[in-house]
């Protein structure tokens, strides 16, 4: 497959992104030669550790290739995304419960899909390009791959924030959010691989590892903490508007380019994965009720209408931020019965 090479390099299993010019967008296909690999290496004893990075500085994967959900959803044929989500989610909770440390090099965008198969792993790392995301609700989703569990578990409500204004992550931001690990200059990566496929040893990465730029986010929990923490959409936006700060002010702005749909069911899902029972599988689970219906009864088909297709920036949402859908996101969130993930291939 020209998109994706993965191979043995000394002691690791090597998987890499060959997309640049897609920004390394993740096909199905590659979704499942990646499954296929840490399955094959999961019981090798040749591979000591993984590693996956990508091909360019762009991106180490700017998300899912969704051109395909797009055309088989407006044929009315919702199978297709049901299953490709069921197996890129399977995918996401094998990178969490990987026996063998996971080494992941994230450069550039690295956002929704990408998320998925980077920021579960044992070691993350992050340079001065980095710029993670999960975007989501601006195209009638919700935070998935898994990443609803990373945004449950970052600091105060900053999972909140990032989740409904779709903001941006760097280095630091990120680390401190919880999607990485380490921030080591990019062209420091080469010799460190090199190292790391010698002698399978993820102890490497700290001894190449240094301070990254300072972020923003720290600087702004207070602010997030004071507007973020109602119980719904609703409270949120209520606490927003209540407010005569430029936080406010940008936060709502950003918030009024997405899904209302989308960022209700977002707040319900991370205060489901706030406690002790909350785990990847428990987070994909969820996520999956979301994504299952998300083509006939949410927002994903007018998003990826306006976003991708069209271009137009000017999606007609099937509900107001005025007026938050509470009802919907209740159905939309619905166990689904004989439908359930249940990860099984």
């Amino acid at each position: 497959m020209t998109d994706i090479s993965i191979r043995k390099t000394g002691r690791a299993g090597r998987i890499t992104l060959t997309r640049p010019k897609a920004l390394n967008a993740m096909s199905y296909d590659m979704c499942l030669a990646i499954e296929a690999a840490l399955d094959d290496w999961a019981s090798d004893d040749d591979v000591a550790l993984v590693i996956i990075d990508a091909e360019g500085d762009k991106a180490f994967c700017a998300g899912g290739d969704i051109q395909q959900l797009y055309d088989t959803g407006r044929a009315g044929d919702f199978a297709y995304g049901q299953t490709f989500w069921r197996d890129e989610y399977r995918l996401n909770a094998k990178v969490a419960e990987y026996p063998k440390p996971y080494v992941a090099f994230m450069q550039g965008f690295t956002m929704g899909g990408g998320v998925g198969i980077s920021c579960h792993g044992s070691h993350r790392i992050v340079c001065d390009s980095s710029q993670i995301a999960m975007p989501e609700c601006g195209i009638g989703l919700v935070p998935d791959v898994g990443g609803s569990l990373i945004l449950a578990n970052a600091p105060g409500r900053l999972g909140e924030y990032l989740g409904l204004t779709t903001s941006r992550m760097g280095p630091a931001d990120a680390i401190y959010a919880g999607f990485a690990d380490t921030f080591i200059p990019q062209d420091a990566w080469p010799a460190l691989i090199e190292r790391l496929e010698e002698t399978g040893d993820p102890a490497q990465i700290d001894t190449a590892s240094e301070t990254p730029p300072q972020g923003a986010m720290r600087e702004l929990q207070a602010d997030i903490d004071a507007h973020f923490a109602g119980e719904d959409l609703q409270s949120i936006v209520n606490a927003l508007k209540a407010s005569e700060s430029a936080f406010a002010a940008d936060a709502l702005k950003a918030m009024g380019r997405n899904s209302p749909l989308s960022m209700a069911c977002a707040v319900e899902i991370l205060h489901r994965l706030r406690g002790p029972a909350a785990d990847i599988r428990r987070a994909l689970e969820l996520e999956y009720r979301f994504t299952f219906r998300a083509m006939e009864q949410g927002d994903f088909l007018e998003g990826i209408r306006a976003a991708v297709i069209d271009k137009d920036r000017s999606p007609n949402w099937q509900h107001d931020l005025e007026k938050p859908p509470t009802m919907a996101a209740t159905q939309m969130l619905l166990p689904l019965g004989e439908h359930k993930m249940t990860f099984n291939a």
